[in-house]
């Protein structure tokens, strides 16, 4: 498994960076693990449309080529069970070697996708996960409890006296998002000069996410922190913040780094972005699956890492971290 390690001490969010370090099975530029000549990949989105999904196709699409395999990638309009579970069905039936998939809900998704290895498909989780991941070759996604106590430490940074703070989620159920949730709340736990309100959930809809911050505020005015715990939660939170505006009063971070929310940077409307790698998660999903298809080591968990983006350095050593609009 990889394990992560911070080059430096959070001294400023600027210069926050989560590198991984490669144990045995992939390599680390997310090589292939075996010859994919002949082999299909089928690459069940969390929501198509989404930066961070697009950048992780392109990762996987590379890889594949580089191996010599076929992609096919489909995606529910909302991350949304009820619409992923029959795209997953349809591409169980289709018999694909191997599904990269990152499930949209921890129990809703378990039977289906236990469903596909039953079917002899090589089942590589990225991203998000289910409650019992065992019958998966491989799991990979990012630190995100660690990503969620790097928001707040970016919070903290930029409001040394402390004060109430406030997280914007998508779904309870959402691995990745309740990861990020628990990072952060502990984190805030921890630490006496903060307060923390809770978390309030958008269902993945950015208008919904700008009420609920505009709500929030009107309740609490005096909220210094909200952490946007995925792309679409932080283009509302944004939203919200300034129809309430409490631009010049509330610190925003949002987790992920689309270009919507690199403007809200650019712009001063967020302060910082926890940017994930998905070209490195799709390319390692890959590397993973073509293992497991030639009967190679695989690894069961991999963490890759993430970087801070501040004004300071998103036109610098962060801007290969921006995520894409396409391949």
């Amino acid at each position: 498994m990889r394990q992560l390690t911070r080059k430096v001490p959070l001294a400023s969010v600027a210069v926050l960076a989560v590198t991984t370090l490669t144990a045995c099975g992939a390599a680390e530029d997310g090589g292939s693990g075996g010859d994919g000549e002949g082999r299909t990949i089928a690459f069940v989105q969390g929501v198509a449309g989404d930066e961070f999904y697009i950048s992780m196709r392109c990762g996987v699409e590379e890889a594949a080529e580089a191996a010599g395999a076929d992609v096919d990638v489909q995606g529910p309009e909302k991350f949304d069970p009820s619409l992923q579970k029959p795209i997953v069905d349809s591409v169980v039936s289709s018999q694909p070697d191997a599904l990269l998939v990152a499930p949209t809900d921890v129990s809703a998704m378990q039977a289906p996708l236990e469903a596909a290895a039953d079917a002899g498909i090589e089942v590589v989780l990225v991203d998000t996960t289910v409650e019992d991941p065992s019958f998966a070759a491989s799991a990979i996604a990012s630190d995100n409890v660690g990503g969620g106590e790097a928001a707040f430490e970016a919070i903290k940074e930029l409001n040394p006296d402390g004060g109430k703070v406030l997280v914007i989620g998508t779904d309870p159920g959402v691995s990745t998002l309740d990861a990020r949730v628990e990072g952060f709340e502990q984190a805030a736990g921890g630490d006496s000069d903060f307060e923390y309100v809770g978390v309030q959930y958008s269902r993945n809809e950015p208008a919904r996410a700008a009420q609920l911050v505009t709500a929030a505020l009107q309740k609490d005015p005096d909220i210094v922190g909200i952490f946007a715990a995925n792309l679409f939660a932080a283009e509302g939170t944004g939203t919200g913040v300034r129809q309430a505006d409490k631009q010049d009063d509330v610190t925003i971070v949002g987790f992920d780094a689309g270009p919507a929310q690199v403007e809200q940077l650019k712009e001063g409307t967020v302060q910082a972005l926890v940017a994930q790698e998905p070209e490195a998660i799709g390319a390692d999903g890959v590397a993973q699956a073509l293992a497991a298809l030639d009967g190679d080591a695989v690894e069961a968990e991999i963490q890759t890492g993430f970087t801070i983006i501040t004004q300071e350095n998103v036109d610098g050593e962060a801007a290969d971290d921006v995520y894409k609009s396409s391949c």
